[in-house]
């Protein structure tokens, strides 16, 4: 798996979701390499990671392993968005002793339901039938709030074309893998480390009323609400997103 390293202090990994590569933490990465150490990975079959046919949140997750274990990292806090928070869910499941603390960025501990599973199926249809690109400028407007799409019509134009590379075969396969992942809440609720939401009121892709449900399972949860994001707050409401990223870090013990 191919990753940056910047930065230095407290390890933190970024993971970014579906349809991205790590570049979606463009607006983060100046804010926060004064703060801490960044590692930011590509997941398979993006950036320069090569696609893997077979994926799970498991696989995947020990493919962040196998990062700290190069870098010689013990522990690290994992902040995943979306798909990447799934990541880090599973991460904490295997990998318990190695995480201090854990982000879920627009993400969610619970398993898909059955209505979120068929919506999956009918997009991996579409994609092998029309391709990534079509997928992209069909799916990604709706990731953003309602009052965001218009104003924002450029940026998710250069979204769309940044991410079109991704091959329809590693679309499917992360789609396969996220309709196949448990429901992980009982990782929150046994949780010794903190647990920091960032959740968009407009968010569509993982409804506000879902994160509200999981929010309390922690002993100890950071709470963000975003009152004018959807599900892609780091773009939407950068400066807001990115203060709840370094209080977050900076209060999480090593």
């Amino acid at each position: 798996m191919h990753y940056q390293l910047i930065g230095t202090g407290k390890p933190v990994v970024l993971i970014h979701g579906f349809g991205e590569d790590s570049r979606i933490w463009k607006q983060q990465l100046e804010f926060l390499d004064s703060h801490c150490q960044l590692i930011l990975p590509d997941l398979p079959g993006t950036g320069q990671t090569e696609p893997e046919s077979e994926l799970t949140m498991e696989s995947m997750a020990t493919g962040i392993r196998d990062i700290l274990d190069k870098e010689k990292i013990d522990s690290c806090i994992l902040l995943g968005h979306s798909m990447g928070g799934y990541i880090s869910l599973a991460f904490a499941e295997l990998y318990p002793d190695r995480i201090n603390g854990l982000g879920l960025l627009h993400s969610s501990a619970f398993a898909d339901s059955e209505a979120k599973i068929e919506t999956r199926r009918k997009s991996i249809a579409f994609i092998k039938k029309q391709g990534s690109l079509p997928y992209l400028e069909a799916s990604t407007p709706n990731l953003f709030a309602e009052e965001n799409r218009l104003p924002m019509t450029g940026l998710i134009s250069d979204l769309v074309a940044r991410h079109a590379y991704i091959k329809p075969e590693s679309l499917a396969a992360f789609l396969e893998a996220m309709m196949a992942r448990p429901d992980r809440t009982h990782i929150l609720k046994k949780a010794n480390f903190p647990v920091l939401f960032i959740v968009g009121r407009g968010d569509q892709a993982v409804p506000f009323t879902d994160s509200m449900q999981q929010v309390y399972l922690p002993d100890l949860s950071y709470i963000y609400i975003l009152e004018k994001s959807g599900h892609m707050g780091m773009l939407e409401e950068t400066e807001s997103f990115n203060q709840a990223l370094v209080d977050f870090i900076s209060s999480t013990p090593m």
